[in-house]
């Protein structure tokens, strides 16, 4: 069974983590047979190892990583592909798919666009 990680960068502000968490919840409620979880990069917990063992204790047996990222920076390019290796070491080993930031998504990009038509009508 899959499960999804939300990865996002993290804030000092608890608020920060609420848009995160909307998607986490909008996408439970629509998936409840696939586990899913938030991470964080820093300031903000669980990060990526924890949210991935804790989806292993519900069952999952690979890990698709969605970066909720507009764009492949640094953190996406540098320290993702480092925590995924740990984070795959600390669970035995487990299969871990990482997919693009969302801004490299054509249907993101064009629902984007489509937001910014409606709401300046």
């Amino acid at each position: 069974m899959k499960g999804i990680v939300l990865f996002a960068h993290g804030a000092r502000d608890p608020e920060w983590a609420l848009p995160f968490q909307r998607i986490r919840d909008g996408y439970a409620l629509a998936h409840p047979e696939r586990p899913v979880a938030l991470a964080y990069l820093e300031w903000m917990q669980p990060e990526l190892a924890q949210a991935i063992g804790d989806l292993m204790g519900r069952g999952a047996t690979q890990i698709v990583v969605v970066p909720l990222f507009m764009a492949q920076g640094n953190h996406l390019k540098r320290d993702l592909p480092l925590l995924v290796e740990a984070a795959r070491q600390a669970n035995g080993g487990v299969r871990v798919q990482v997919l693009p930031a969302l801004g490299e998504a054509n249907d993101m990009v064009k629902a984007i666009v489509e937001w910014i038509e409606a709401v300046t009508r």
